[in-house]
Formats: structure tokens, C-alpha cells, sequence
């Protein structure tokens, strides 16, 4: 029970009489005879003792019409419709009449009545005490003062859309009535002078629960704002009492006579007659003294003070429209408790430090976050000076996100109030509003206070409550020095990067690190190797080689790490090994075995692979001292050569920068490199490679022969037995001229006559016959030639007899007329003329005609070539260019494609002229 005497007092109502705009500032005067008052819908309706019911608009413009020849004693204006329902007699004697208005529609000019029946439904005769109608228009209730209620239900405003019917009896007076609706259930509240009752409409039976024993006066009960949890109020002369419709609520000890009781917007009003005037029947006449005075207090129930109090002069009602209350007075005047302002309504709170009063104030009035954030600074700022810092950080907490984190976090620096800064800090961050400055603050405060509980349950909260800068809080965790929680924030969080450094560079846990590694998905991990694998290779390189080759062929996280979000994915990862070589820098033993693993288990590794891993095993091969181990390794060389993935020319280098023969000899064989070959054996002094090199390597490059000669030639041991070996073979092929021979055998001074003899005497001898061979062919040429001339005279001087019996075309006996020719040819004449391509030439003798004259225009065209191309090389500045110009018209290849021996012999002199005359240019212009 809340003690009246406890709650504070303020004005927050100015109160106005209410002028008639039309009489120069004199008060507005209500009609005479007022009887009953209710208000909504823009208007206020007044009921007089005349029949005559009022209505008053905001302009103070007054309109009334006839309702009833009598009295009015009841008025329910709805608020959710513009439907009045009145209660008043047409007759003398006791029988009130109820009659429902339409106020939008008029009769006459009158609104219009669309229903009327008398409130009693009996026969005995009582009077209305009470009167309250549903928002729904499907309920009206009717209490009288024999202790009846009659409800209405159906339509109200149609006679044959409703059915009335008792639903009350009892021998107390009714004096309070009000509808509630909550969802589908409807509740009707009935107050008597001894009882307190709701029944249940929305149930056949209309059940009934009693809720209290004691009730109170006429006018003394209201019903709080309409909504699901609206409450029954039962002002007492002791207290005021609020109900639910199924038991009694809070009560309030209110003292002093209750004449009026009203709620609108969470305010109650209650009208008490004065303590010194005298006590008055209930159902007393409503003339009162001159004297007597009436006390209208309206209370704020939620926040527990009175907003206005005042004394009046005998109140007829009170009434809430337009955003007011209008008290209306029995001397005809009318004043108006217009409310203050929220933001005046505060500042007079804030005058008083009554900061916990203006909260709930403001809240009650949905004052917006900014306006409540104001409040809380100016009760913090309060606090803080008053020197209650607790009370004040726990007010600037429910400004955050309103007012900037830096002022408050200044004041408690300066008073150095750590704790009371860090409870700030801690509810800014659960509201995820730090920056970094904020997080760093914050972890400072912590390990100032080496708090570690406290620096446990800010890290540890579950991911769902991190309200925090996550990398930002790594950053300072690692510098005070608390490794521990840095590690376990980063590992949370899946701040790998960090995780690795601190387990690498502060803590030393090189093991935990590649565990930690070996746990993340594949392009984290191999991005991570990429940064530490040397560091981890120093210090744990078995088991991060073991980690590389599983990142380079398959890679599957680890087991343990079954909870993240890529763990387990079915797609085959596969890292480039040669981008980790780097890595095994100062490791060659590991290296070795982490390429050799890569080609056994992926045989088509880049060249990278296979390149690194000849250079091992090279060092290795030339560092071994072990004859046999030697030959093992250098069979791992060679089968490694001889893989397609070794690049060429960097094996090479290799095999030559260790000095490994066999892998520079084949190599020499597999790039052809003939002629290296050559050189090698020749460099080594090798004598019988170089001719074994000959042997097999001169058929496709016979300059080997040549080159073998000269360098036993330039020998000055004894190096007879190669040399005679070598110009065996010159010998027998005709590789080179024997002067030639000769010349090159001169350079050397152990080479006597006797080396070259047998060459000498054979060379000769084949050269004699070659004469002989020669001279019997120019006689026989020679012969040939006279015989020509001889013919070709006797066909110029003497004539030709033609003794052919046989066409020479289709070999059957000639007949007339028949074709003859000087080369002794006869056709006959339909067969020259079918098979002959001119008149003047043989059918049969123009294919090698033909022949000979294309072969003497080649010759000619050949020479007139050749004069041009020396003419052009002899003017030309750049041989070469001629040269390569005359290869890319394909001049040299046309020269070549006469297929007559004496064609390719021309064609072989030209080219070699050709060659000659650059050569000779060539010469000139150096």
C-alpha cells in the first residue's frame, strides 16, 4: 500500500478560466440546470434539467436541441463512434427513458434518434443510477438504485437487433459500471456501496466473481485506459483500489470523502470534498454550501507523485477532451488544466534532483532515447559531484550510444576511479560499441589490475557476446605480456596469423605452431608455411617436411580440427612444391627427401622439382668418397637425366659445374651436340674416345673425321696409329682433298712420310684411273660430236630416203597418206594428228627435244641469276641482307629442283659461286 503523505507534490497543470471569445474576456458561462456531462468525439455534451441536451465545441460554440420533455439524467458519449445514449423522462413519476442519438445523421436538424425504450424492464418502478455502453456496440449496461443491472445485448441502436434482460439483482444501489474487452473476452465490472463484482459476458451463463466485500459512492469508479490489461478503479473514502476481472490489484491510501473519480492518460483524478466540511449522504442532492470546498488532486499512479492539486467550488464534473481537463462548476464557469510540456515537466524535476522521478517520468511519457540519455548525464554529472562515482558510472552506462564514450571516460581518468571506468568500458563493449582505443583501454584497466579473472571471463565469452575489436585486443594482450590469453583469443577467433607469431616469436612453441598449421584449411595453411616455414624448418624440420609433402600431394586438415568451418573437404588440394625449396635452404638432407618423396608420388612435378633434386644429388655424388656409393648416386643422377622433366640446359650447367662426365656426355648425345662431344674427349686427351666419337657420331656429322685429323695433327706425341686410323676412313669415304691432307698433317712434326704413304700411293692411284677414265670419255664424246655433225650435214646437203614400212606410232604397216619426219620417224596421218602437239615436231622425239631446251634455259637463266646476285652483293653495304633476302624468295630452292644430273651438277657450281662471291664480299668489306 502506497502512503498518500509519501508522495511528492507538483504543479504540472496550469490552470485557466475558460474566456467567451465573444464578450471581451468575460468568462464563458455554461447553460443553467446542468444534470449530467460526458465528453468525446470533438465535443462536450451537457444534459440539463430542462430536457435540452448541449453540445460545446473547442470554439466555445454552444448548440442544443430537445431530447426529452423533462429531465436529463444520464449522457455515455462513445469515443470510438458518434453515438450518444441518454437517459432521461418524458412523464412525471419514475419511468426513465434510454434513448440512443446518431450524431452524424440529423431529424429536422436534430441528430437523429434511431432507438428509444424505457431503461425499466419490469414493472416497478426505479430510478437509473448508472449508465455505461460498449465501444462495440453489442453491450449497454443500466444500473438502478434497487441494486439491478439490465443488460442490453445485440445492436444497440436497433430495437429488433438486441434483447434486454437482467443481469443483476441485489438490494445495494449500483453505483459504477464499465466495459472491458481483452482479445475476445468481455468483462463487465459492477460496483455497488458494499460490493465490488465482474461477470463474464462473453461466456452463455455470464459467470459471476465477487471481488471484493466493500464498494463505493456514485461517480466513484473509472476504468484506466482501454487496453489488454486495463484495471477496474474503486475509489474508498480510505483508499483507492484497482482490479482485474479476476482479482484485486494494487491498492493506494487516498484519505479524504471521494466525490469523483476519473482516469484518462495515466492520470487519476479524485475529487474530495474538503475535511473540515461535513459528511453528505450518497445519494444526496448535488447543492451544495456556498462554503464548501472541493479538493481535485490528480495523481500520476505509475511514477508516484501528485501532478496538481487544487481547491474548487462544488464541481459539477470533470472532463478530459482536446488534450485538457475542464472542470465544470456549479456557478455556470468552466476552467482548464492544460498540461505542461514533457521538457518543462523535467527541468522541473532536475531544479529539485529528483533525476530517479524525471526518468520515470519520461519514460511514462515515451520521451525518445536521445531525450532519456540527457537525463541520465545530468543525474550522472549530479552523482559524480556529490562524489557517488558508483551511482554515476551506473547512470553514464545508459547513455552509451547517445553520448560519446569520451566524456565519461575523461571524468574517471582525472579521478583516477579505475574500477568505475572499467565497469564503463565493459558495458560499452557489450553493447558493440568500442572503437580500438576503447578495447585497448579497457584491456590496460584489466591488467593494471591484474585482474585476471576478470581479463578470463572478457576473452573467454562465448562468440555470440564478443563486443570487442578481436585483433585490437590480440595486439595488447601480446605486448602486457599475458602470451597465454593472446594465444587462446586468436585461436578462438581464427586469427591465424597472429596465433603463429606469438607461438613463434614469444613463446617459442614451435611444435604447437605446425600442429596449429597442420589443423587449417588449405589455403591457410599453405599461405602460413609460405611465412614461417623457415622458422619452423630450423627448429622442427622432421616433422615440417612431413607436414610440406602432405600440403604438396593431398592435403586433408587434421583430425582435431574437425570443428571448423573447412575441415574435411572432399576436393584434392595440392600445393606447388618449388615454391617451398626456398624454405630448406640450410637443410639439404630434409630437402633431398622431400623432393624425392614429390617425384615418387607425383612423377610429372614441375622441372623445379627435378632440377633442385640433380643438384643434390651432385653434391652428393661429388662429395662421396665410397667407390660404391659413388656409382649408386651416380646412377641416381643419370635416371634422373634422363627424365623428360629436366630442363636441358640448367642440367647441363650442373653436370658441368660438378664435373660429372657421364651426365655431360649425355647430355652432348641427347641435344645431337656432336661436335661438344668431340671437344670434351679432345680437352681430357682421350685419344681413343675421339675416335670412338667418330665412329659413332661422323655418319651424321662428318666434320668429325676432319676435326679428329687436326687435332692428332696439332699433337706432338706420338699419335700415329689414331692418326692412320683417321685417314683410313677419309680415305675410304672421300671426306677431304689430299692436299688438303697434307697441309694439316704438316703442323705436326712427328707425323714423317710414312703415316701418310699408304694414303699418298692409294689417293693416286684412284686419281690415275679417275684420268684414264676421263680420257676414254672425251674421245668418246668427242666421236659422238663428229658423228652429230656428220648427220647434221648429210641432212643439210643431200636428201633423205624414208624406209620405214611401220607407223612409229601404232607399229602397223604405213599407208597413204602418212607423215615422215629427218629423225627417221614415220606416222601415219590420223595417227600424228591424234597423238602430235605441233606440225613441226616428232610425237616421239618431243619429250627429250623438250628436256634438252628446258635444260639450256635454266643455264642461261642461271647465268644471267648469277651476274645479277654478284652485281647486287659487289653494290650492296650489307651481304648479308642480299643473302638472306635471295633465301626467302627461295631462289636457291628453285635452283635445285632440275632433276637432270647435269642440272644439279649446274646447280651445285651456282650455289657454290654463289657462296664464293659472298665469301669474297665478305672479305672486302672487313
Amino acid at each position: 500500500m502506497a502512503a498518500f503523505l509519501q508522495w511528492r507534490r507538483f504543479v504540472f497543470f496550469d490552470k485557466e478560466t475558460v474566456k467567451d471569445p465573444g464578450e471581451n474576456g468575460k468568462n464563458f458561462m455554461l447553460p443553467i440546470g446542468i444534470s449530467a456531462c460526458d465528453s468525446g468525439r470533438g465535443h462536450i455534451v451537457l444534459g440539463d434539467m430542462e430536457g435540452q441536451i448541449w453540445f460545446l465545441t473547442r470554439s466555445l460554440q454552444l448548440t442544443s436541441f430537445q431530447a426529452y420533455k423533462l429531465r436529463v439524467t444520464h449522457l455515455y458519449q462513445l469515443k470510438q463512434h458518434s453515438i450518444l445514449v441518454s437517459v432521461g423522462q418524458d412523464e412525471q413519476g419514475i419511468n426513465p427513458l434510454v434513448k440512443v442519438w446518431n450524431l452524424d445523421k440529423r431529424d429536422s436538424g436534430n441528430p437523429l434518434c434511431t432507438r428509444i425504450f424505457p431503461a425499466i424492464p419490469g414493472n416497478k418502478p426505479t430510478e437509473v443510477s448508472c449508465l455505461s455502453v460498449h465501444e462495440n456496440l453489442n453491450f449497454m449496461a443500466i444500473g438502478f438504485t434497487d441494486g439491478s443491472v439490465v443488460l442490453t445485448k445485440g445492436d444497440i441502436t436497433r430495437d429488433r437487433h438486441s434483447k434486454t434482460l437482467t443481469l443483476h439483482e441485489g438490494t445495494c444501489p449500483i453505483t459504477g459500471l464499465a466495459f472491458r474487452q481483452a482479445g475476445k473476452v468481455t468483462h463487465l465490472f459492477v460496483a455497488t456501496l458494499e460490493k465490488v463484482q465482474c461477470y463474464t459476458l462473453s461466456v452463455k451463463e455470464y459467470p459471476k466473481l465477487e471481488l471484493d466485500t466493500h464498494g463505493c459512492a456514485l461517480r466513484c469508479s473509472a476504468l484506466t485506459d482501454p487496453s489488454q490489461d486495463s484495471q477496474f478503479i474503486v475509489a474508498g473514502d480510505d483508499c483507492v483500489y484497482l482490479y482485474q476481472p479476476d482479482e484485486r490489484g494494487p491498492c493506494f491510501a487516498f484519505d479524504g470523502h471521494k466525490l469523483l473519480a476519473h482516469w484518462h492518460r495515466g492520470y487519476l483524478l479524485l475529487l474530495t470534498r474538503d475535511a473540515k466540511s461535513p459528511n453528505k449522504p450518497e445519494f444526496a442532492s448535488r447543492e451544495t454550501s456556498p462554503t464548501e470546498k472541493q479538493v481535485l488532486t490528480i495523481y500520476d499512479l505509475d511514477n508516484k507523485f501528485i501532478a496538481y492539486s487544487a481547491a474548487f467550488d462544488d464541481i459539477i464534473d470533470v472532463l478530459a477532451e482536446w488534450g485538457s481537463f475542464y472542470v465544470l462548476t456549479r456557478d455556470g464557469k468552466i476552467f482548464v488544466l492544460q498540461e505542461k510540456d514533457t521538457q518543462t515537466k523535467l527541468e522541473m524535476l532536475f531544479k529539485k534532483n529528483l533525476f530517479v522521478m524525471a526518468i520515470n517520468l519520461a519514460k511514462s511519457q515515451h520521451l525518445d532515447n536521445d531525450g532519456l540519455s540527457e537525463i541520465f548525464r545530468q543525474y550522472g554529472d549530479h552523482l559524480y559531484i556529490k562524489g557517488d562515482h558508483d551511482g554515476a558510472i551506473q547512470q553514464y552506462i545508459r547513455t552509451i550510444g547517445k553520448l560519446e564514450p569520451s566524456y565519461v571516460i575523461r571524468k574517471f581518468l582525472d579521478a583516477q576511479r579505475i574500477h568505475n571506468l572499467t565497469a564503463y568500458l565493459q558495458a560499452l563493449h557489450r553493447q558493440s560499441l568500442p572503437n580500438a582505443d576503447h578495447t585497448t583501454l579497457l584491456l590496460n584497466c584489466y591488467t593494471k589490475l591484474k585482474d585476471s579473472s576478470k581479463l578470463e571471463e572478457f576473452i573467454k565469452s562465448s562468440e555470440s557476446e564478443v563486443h570487442f575489436d578481436v585483433e585490437i585486443a590480440i595486439k595488447v594482450l601480446r605486448q602486457a605480456g599475458y602470451h597465454s590469453h593472446a594465444v587462446f583469443l586468436a585461436e578462438r577467433h581464427m586469427h591465424h596469423e597472429w596465433y603463429l607469431k606469438i607461438q613463434l616469436e614469444d613463446l617459442k612453441n614451435y611444435q604447437e605452431a605446425l600442429r596449429y598449421i597442420g589443423r587449417l584449411p588449405f589455403e591457410q595453411a599453405e599461405s602460413n608455411m609460405k611465412r614461417y616455414g623457415k622458422t619452423l624448418m630450423l627448429h622442427v624440420p622432421e616433422d615440417t617436411t612431413l607436414l610440406l609433402k602432405g600440403l604438396c600431394t593431398d592435403y586433408h586438415p587434421s583430425q582435431d580440427s574437425s570443428d571448423r568451418d573447412h575441415a574435411g573437404r572432399a576436393s584434392i588440394n595440392t600445393a606447388s612444391p618449388e615454391e617451398f625449396i626456398p624454405i630448406f635452404a640450410n637443410n639439404p638432407r630434409e630437402l633431398k627427401a622431400f623432393l624425392e618423396h614429390m617425384i615418387e608420388v607425383e612423377p610429372l612435378s614441375s622441372q623445379g622439382v627435378y632440377d633442385t633434386l640433380l643438384e643434390l644429388r651432385l653434391q652428393d655424388w661429388a662429395h662421396e668418397q665410397n667407390p660404391e656409393k659413388k656409382k649408386v648416386l651416380q646412377g641416381a643422377a643419370l635416371s634422373l637425366l634422363r627424365s623428360d622433366n629436366t630442363v636441358f640446359d640448367k642440367a647441363l650447367v650442373l653436370c658441368q659445374m660438378h664435373n660429372f662426365k657421364e651426365g655431360i656426355l649425355y647430355l652432348y648425345e641427347k641435344g645431337k651436340l656432336y661436335q661438344q662431344i668431340m671437344h670434351y674427349h679432345m680437352q681430357n686427351e682421350e685419344y681413343g674416345k675421339v675416335v670412338e666419337a667418330c665412329k659413332r657420331f661422323g655418319d651424321q656429322e662428318v666434320c668429325l673425321w676432319e676435326q679428329a685429323l687436326g687435332y692428332f695433327a696439332r699433337k706432338e706425341e706420338d699419335c700415329k696409329a689414331y692418326i692412320s686410323e683417321v685417314l683410313q676412313h677419309i680415305d675410304q669415304n672421300n671426306l677431304m682433298p689430299p692436299l688438303l691432307v697434307v697441309q694439316t698433317l704438316a703442323h705436326n712434326s712427328t707425323a714423317t712420310l710414312s703415316v701418310i704413304k699408304d694414303y699418298l700411293i692409294n689417293k693416286l692411284q684412284r686419281e690415275s684411273l679417275q684420268i684414264e677414265d676421263d680420257d676414254r670419255k672425251i674421245r668418246q664424246y668427242r666421236e659422238e660430236t663428229a658423228h652429230l655433225r656428220s648427220e647434221i650435214q648429210e641432212l643439210k646437203s643431200s636428201a633423205k630416203i624414208f624406209q620405214k614400212t611401220k607407223c612409229s606410232m601404232c607399229n602397223s604397216p604405213l599407208e597413204l597418206p602418212s607423215v615422215h619426219f629427218l629423225c627417221g620417224h614415220s606416222f601415219h596421218q590420223h595417227c600424228f594428228e591424234s597423238y602430235a602437239e605441233s606440225e613441226a615436231e616428232c610425237p616421239t622425239c618431243t619429250p627429250e627435244n623438250r628436256k634438252v631446251m628446258d635444260m639450256l634455259r635454266a643455264q642461261d637463266q642461271k647465268r644471267d641469276l648469277h651476274d645479277h646476285f654478284n652485281r647486287q652483293l659487289r653494290c650492296s653495304n650489307d651481304g648479308f641482307s642480299v643473302v638472306a633476302d635471295y633465301f626467302g624468295r627461295g631462289v636457291f630452292n628453285k635452283l635445285t629442283l632440275i632433276t637432270d644430273p647435269p642440272g644439279k651438277a649446274m646447280a651445285g657450281s651456282l650455289e657454290a659461286d654463289l657462296q664464293r662471291d659472298l665469301l669474297i664480299h665478305t672479305k672486302r668489306n672487313a
